[in-house]
């Protein structure tokens, strides 16, 4: 900046107040003698009429050069005013960025303050104690090279430096990457939350009770402490809220395992699962990353009643590939077909008028059904039940769980079908009487 004496301001304003006087002393009429005025009276008073006084030509030819310096001297200090204003804001925010800026230094001792680096120049800064006693951050090594941040500040001959606002600006930065490669991090579960857990990546993150597996967790307490793999979902850096998932890196490695496996599968093919979970019409069995359905009428060639009486949550099975659907991945599972087919001898083992003990499994209004062994079923119609009187409904004559003694009517193994009869079994009435009437004669 200029000073006071060299301003051109104030030479302006010096140029402005001189010019006048300078006038005044050279104009002809001023240093004339006072013996004019009569004169001058007279002649006014010979015409009746004020005389105009004659312009002066060497004042306006003064003037005009005087008024055009002070113009262009005034232009000029607006100018100079000007200059030193974005000279000074220049200044100031380079001072301002300089005491934000982020150096290299290097340890060189340690103090009940804190903690002295070298910043070149033989300056030294100080990182507070406070910054490693009200933090989990570790003090570095002596002689080691980090980063900090100075502040401008100085105390006791050394200029304040941080060093946890540069780890924290590193991480944020690093997160910040991760976020946008969607790159998967590591973070450790430090508390449990409404909702979710907060896992520490660096900076705290809350982790949905619902992004925490591809199925629901039961119990969120028992993660505390544990370490997990996550992946940055959400994240706003100006209010420090940043959303992980696991579930998304599973629901990745699930795709890449899906994919693999729908290129080895194909019909008729015995696979290894275990059953994800039973409901009232069949299991879903994880087969390696893709399930399949095992059906009720699949589990077993005999009657189920429910399919949690075959199968467990978590048991471990092998089953067969009925249909396979690759475009809308759909799989149909059998367990019975792993099993030999009781229907396949059927016809040897069960011939028509064989005389054989069943169990009733089934009642029906129209009869009830004899199980010959497991997955053989055959049906005793109400009027095959008894000789010697008109049933009213079959749960008259037998129950659930009796053993009753069947004649083989008919059998269809290519149909899985076979007729009973219960009062075959029996003597027939009208025989023994015409037997008797025979005898008696």
């Amino acid at each position: 900046m200029f000073s006071d004496h060299e301003n051109p301001s104030n030479i302006a304003a010096a140029a402005a107040a001189t010019a006048p006087s300078a006038n005044e002393t050279s104009t002809p009429e001023q240093t004339a003698p006072p013996a004019s005025e009569p004169v001058t009276q007279q002649a006014e008073s010979a015409n009746g009429v004020p005389a105009t006084p004659a312009p002066a030509p060497a004042l306006e030819a003064a003037s005009a050069p005087a008024d055009a310096e002070a113009v262009a001297a005034a232009e000029e200090a607006a100018g100079s005013e000007e200059m030193s204003k974005l000279m000074q804001e220049f200044d100031e925010k380079q001072e301002a960025a300089a005491s934000h800026e982020v150096v290299e230094v290097k340890v060189v001792a340690y103090t009940e303050h804190g903690v002295v680096v070298d910043l070149g120049g033989k300056t030294e800064g100080l990182i507070p104690a406070a910054e490693f006693a009200e933090t989990e951050i570790p003090r570095p090594d002596a002689n080691a090279t980090i980063e900090v941040q100075r502040s401008g500040e100085h105390k006791d001959g050394y200029e304040i430096v941080s060093y946890q606002r540069v780890l924290r600006r590193r991480t944020w930065e690093k997160i910040d990457a991760a976020f946008k490669a969607k790159e998967t991090i590591t973070g450790k579960v430090v508390d449990r939350i409404k909702g979710g857990l907060v896992v520490d990546i660096g900076v705290r993150a809350f982790l949905p009770g619902s992004q925490f597996d591809l199925r629901p967790t039961q119990n969120l307490d028992e993660l505390m402490g544990t370490e997990l793999q996550v992946r940055v979902t959400k994240l706003n850096r100006r209010r420090g809220n940043v959303v992980v998932s696991r579930r998304a890196i599973l629901e990745e490695e699930l795709h890449v395992k899906r994919a693999a496996l729908m290129e080895t599968l194909s019909e008729g093919q015995v696979v290894h699962g275990h059953v994800k979970n039973v409901t009232d019409y069949g299991a879903f069995v994880d087969l390696g990353g893709i399930d399949g359905l095992l059906h009720l009428t699949d589990m077993s060639w005999g009657r189920v009643k429910h399919p949690s009486d075959v199968v467990k949550p978590e048991q471990e099975l092998d089953v067969m590939i009925l249909k396979f659907d690759k475009e809308k991945q759909r799989i149909s599972l059998g367990l019975k077909q792993l099993a030999p087919d009781p229907w396949a001898g059927a016809a040897e083992k069960y011939p028509a008028g064989g005389k054989i003990q069943g169990t009733v499994v089934g009642i029906v209004d129209y009869g009830v059904f004899v199980e010959l062994e497991r997955g053989i079923e055959g049906l005793v119609h109400v009027s095959e039940m008894s000789w010697n009187k008109k049933v009213s409904h079959p749960s008259k004559v037998a129950k659930v769980g009796d053993a009753v003694d069947v004649v083989v009517l008919d059998i269809k193994p290519s149909d899985r079908r076979v007729s009973l009869g219960m009062k075959q079994a029996q003597p027939d009435p009208g025989c023994l009487r015409q037997k008797n009437i025979r005898l008696e004669r």
